[in-house]
């Protein structure tokens, strides 16, 4: 059975799954792209394994995703607010402190990427040898 035959038959949703027995439609395909498309950018994902069950200041997470600036953050944090994956609170302090935790949708989503993440770490080295390989025989 191939990825897309096995994606066909069981799609992930947060925490369980349903089973799909025909391909999704177009109009399907368009949904999973738009939310590929928002988590799948160069920060998201990460900012997502930073905040996994702990609520953190906008800092501790800059600290934690290497060399994110404080722009591309600010702007990550409000695309997964806008989403409902982060909470914001602001404590009412001089000067007000601000934190950022995953909301249940949130958790659920980070579940899946830790799983990516970990795929990632243990198929790393097989990868780097493929792509070597690839390059040494598809020189131009």
């Amino acid at each position: 059975m191939n990825l897309m035959t096995a994606f066909h038959k069981r799609i992930f949703l947060g925490l369980g799954h349903m089973n799909v027995t025909s391909p999704p439609a177009p109009r399907d395909c368009r949904k999973v792209s738009d939310v590929f498309s928002r988590i799948g950018d160069r920060w998201s994902m990460q900012v997502i394994l930073v905040l996994n069950n702990q609520k953190q200041r906008f800092n501790e997470i800059k600290k934690g995703v290497n060399g994110i600036s404080q722009q591309m953050l600010a702007r990550t944090l409000k695309l997964l607010e806008r989403d409902g994956l982060i909470e914001r609170f602001v404590l009412d302090a001089s000067p007000p402190k601000v934190s950022y935790e995953l909301t249940t949708l949130g958790l659920s989503l980070a579940e899946q990427v830790m799983a990516l993440a970990s795929w990632s770490l243990l198929n790393f080295e097989t990868l780097s040898q493929n792509r070597e390989r690839y390059d040494k025989t598809h020189e131009n």
